[in-house]
């Protein structure tokens, strides 16, 4: 487990989750939005493309993320783990509700400087709208990228519940070897086409 894609839907905890996994297995993170938006008004970096390129040639990395489309397919070919957040839909959209709701009323600076307004929450694009509407298909994305037999060389690691990824990760050592019971409550190797 050197090269990590943290995937689920938006709100699930990728980032979360990600940056324990980093902290257990001393591997760099790389906070996928965080590349993603360069600057204010949610300005995309045009770099995105060559920036995760740079970093996914290294050697060990974790990013937080299904893959932004113009590099899904890289980060896919490259990751040798996929951390699956397999969430259902009243998890992922209490979590995603709580962090908007914060973000919103601190007023928290987050990619690019940007801050999420209550007048965000009006768009299809917020955070919450997003979760909610995209939840189905995302997970139907993931799993058919899980089956490809252009990703059966990875490991995937499919976490059902948050508390299947903390017993996940309190086995998840400083040499990054999972010694988990296989048990598909807490993981489970997806079958390929």
């Amino acid at each position: 487990m050197k090269r990590v894609l943290v995937t689920g839907s938006t709100g699930a905890g990728k980032t979360t989750l990600a940056r324990a996994i980093a902290e257990r297995v001393a591997i760099p993170f790389h906070e996928m939005d965080a590349l993603a938006i360069a600057g204010p008004h949610w300005e995309e970096n045009p770099r995105l493309l060559e920036d995760v390129s740079q970093i996914s040639s290294g050697p060990s990395w974790i990013f937080d993320s299904f893959g932004y489309p113009q590099v899904r397919d890289l980060l896919w070919s490259r990751a040798d783990t996929i951390v699956w957040l397999d969430y259902s839909r009243p998890v992922v959209m209490r979590r995603v509700l709580r962090r908007s709701v914060a973000r919103t009323l601190l007023r928290r600076r987050i990619f690019g400087g940007n801050v999420e307004t209550a007048g965000d929450w009006f768009k299809a694009d917020h955070p919450a709208w997003w979760a909610w509407s995209q939840h189905a298909k995302r997970r139907v994305d993931i799993a058919t990228r899980c089956a490809d037999l252009r990703f059966a060389r990875l490991d995937v690691i499919h976490l059902a519940t948050p508390r299947a990824a903390r017993a996940w990760l309190d086995v998840t050592t400083t040499t990054g070897d999972r010694t988990m019971d296989n048990s598909a409550t807490v993981t489970e190797r997806l079958p390929r086409r």
